[in-house]
C-alpha cells in the first residue's frame, strides 16, 4: 500500500470512528505514533488508543466530519492535511454541544503507516469558552484580543 494509501485509509477510518470500529483507525498507525492536540501529548498505539477511549467515554456520539484532505505542493506523500469538523455533546451536559473545526497534519513513517498526528485547533474560542463556569472568565480575555476595525 502506498503512502498516500494509507492517509486515505486513515482518513476513511478516522470519519466512521466508532468504538466499535477503532481497530479500523488502530490498524493504520506506527507502534510509534505520536498524537498531539491542545491538552494531549502521547506516544504509542496505547496512549493513541487512549485518547479516543477517552473521547468516547466523554462525550455523546462523537463524530468526525472529513471536509477535505490537503496535499503538500511539493508532492510528497508522506504527509497530508486533513480539515474537518467534530460534532457531538458533552456527557453530563445536555446544553453543551460540540462544533469544533480543526486540521489534522498527518505523517507516513518509513514503515508505511501513520506516525504523526498533529490537531491544529482553536480550543480557547471552541470549547472552553462555550463551557458553563470558565466560559465567563474566558470571554472576555478573549475580546481583549479581537480587533475592533476603526469607526466601531
Amino acid at each position: 500500500m502506498t503512502k498516500p494509501d494509507i492517509i486515505t485509509r486513515y482518513a476513511e477510518a478516522f470519519a466512521a470512528l466508532s468504538p466499535d470500529n477503532m481497530a479500523s483507525l488502530m490498524a493504520t498507525v506506527s507502534p510509534e505514533i505520536r498524537f498531539t492536540d491542545p491538552f494531549n501529548d502521547v506516544h504509542g498505539r496505547e496512549g493513541f488508543r487512549a485518547i479516543f477511549d477517552h473521547m468516547f467515554a466523554t462525550c455523546e456520539a462523537p463524530r468526525f466530519h472529513i471536509i477535505d484532505i490537503a496535499r503538500p505542493a511539493d508532492g510528497a506523500g508522506d504527509r497530508a492535511y486533513l480539515r474537518w469538523r467534530m460534532s457531538g455533546r458533552i456527557k453530563g451536559w445536555p446544553h453543551t454541544s460540540l462544533d469544533l473545526e480543526g486540521m489534522s497534519e498527518i505523517h507516513v513513517g518509513s514503515d508505511g503507516l501513520v506516525s504523526l498526528h498533529i490537531d491544529h485547533w482553536d480550543s480557547a474560542s471552541q470549547l472552553l469558552a462555550r463551557l458553563p463556569l470558565i466560559g465567563g472568565m474566558l470571554r472576555p480575555v478573549l475580546r481583549l484580543f479581537r480587533v475592533r476595525p476603526a469607526g466601531r
